[in-house]
């Protein structure tokens, strides 16, 4: 689990990476790096706004269903999120954070008294922040976090960034599993023409 005081959390991250930079411009709130541009653990993520779940997801139809179940929890930085509710696109400095943790099936591995469905551990399978970084090629970095502490841009030839750039509802972030945004992205105009062709492609 990642579970550690704060204070102490932070004085090690300083003292480990240097004097921390400013946040990008344009957010209170959002991601800070260290003095060698690893971002730092969102630690307060869990205070964020909550966007959406998805339960055993898999973006390849041939990929076997796996034997262990496991919830997608995504999470947003406040005043992003108030900005996208505006506008319906992402500011400069917006932090969403994926956080993968297992699941418990009613029955199988009774949690508490529940008896059927799943309901989530306290096992985090893994923990990963997509940043709006206009500084970065095609604007945004994807990190993920083995540890609580900070985390190095994953290479931009991953194939996180092109999945994203080809197939997500709103500026390279999958809006379309967050119903509540998906309302103010077709009311703003901002769904993005890749996804458009893509729903209608698939509605042939």
């Amino acid at each position: 689990m990642l579970v550690r005081p704060l204070l102490s959390l932070a004085m090690a991250s300083t003292m480990l990476f240097g004097v921390l930079t400013p946040q990008p411009a344009g957010v209170s709130d959002g991601p800070t790096f260290t003095a060698d541009k690893q971002l730092q653990f969102p630690e307060k993520y869990r205070e964020w706004i909550y966007l959406g779940s998805g339960v055993d997801m898999s973006y390849n139809p041939k990929e076997a269903a796996s034997d262990h179940s496991m919830f997608n929890t995504v999470f947003v930085n406040p005043s992003s999120y108030r900005e996208f509710m505006k506008s319906g696109t992402w500011p400069d400095g917006t932090a969403l954070v994926l956080e993968n943790r297992g699941a418990a099936h009613g029955g199988e591995h009774q949690a508490s008294i529940n008896k059927h469905g799943l309901t989530q551990t306290d096992e985090l399978m893994g923990l990963e922040v997509h940043v709006k970084d206009a500084s970065l090629p095609g604007g945004w970095g994807f990190y993920s976090f083995a540890t609580p502490k900070s985390a190095k841009i994953i290479p931009q030839t991953a194939s996180c960034y092109s999945c994203h750039q080809q197939h997500a509802a709103v500026d390279t972030t999958f809006v379309q599993f967050y119903p509540t945004l998906m309302t103010v992205a077709k009311a703003k105009g901002t769904l993005s023409k890749t996804y458009l062709s893509e729903m209608e492609e698939a509605a042939k």
